[in-house]
């Protein structure tokens, strides 16, 4: 497997897209029944070959994602063959994570207690690979606004 399963909740968001692939395999409704029944393993390992199709999917068509602490933003762009990080660290007693912290910071991006870096690179394994690693870790994927935004102000 090259990512992780997806939930129960995410499958069950996707009914109707792992009916279609079963059936593109020729399983029938009452086939995968007795498949889940008789032969978990089977049905495990097509559960986790639909996951990787469905992340594969997902991660190709990211873009961007980000991941907040209290006092640190992370931005990702992901293209093709590198990746871009604008890091923002607030040095002091602020929190990201609520409304106000973040307007401030989106207010304030040039305050003195605000450092902000820029950073490139090539990916060390696979694209997709890494950028699920982001997410597995807490990242978000987005739509690059703040990233965007940030990137005018310090290029």
């Amino acid at each position: 497997m090259k990512y992780r399963q997806l939930t129960k909740e995410q499958f069950e968001s996707l009914h109707n897209e792992f009916a279609h692939f079963l059936a593109t395999q020729s399983i029938d409704v009452k086939e995968w029944n007795e498949i889940k029944k008789e032969k978990p393993h089977v049905a495990e390992e097509e559960m986790n070959v639909f996951s990787d199709v469905v992340w594969d999917d997902v991660l190709n068509k990211t873009k961007f994602v980000e991941h907040f602490s209290a006092t640190t933003a992370n931005l990702f762009k992901c293209e093709e063959n590198e990746i871009h990080r604008i890091a923002i660290k607030v040095n002091w007693d602020i929190n990201l994570l609520e409304q106000e912290g973040f307007e401030w910071l989106m207010k304030n991006p040039m305050d003195n207690s605000v450092d902000i870096f820029k950073g490139s690179k090539p990916y060390n394994s696979e694209r997709n690979t890494e950028i699920f690693d982001l997410i597995e870790k807490g990242s978000s994927i987005s739509k690059g606004e703040i990233f965007e935004y940030f990137n005018q102000l310090i290029s």
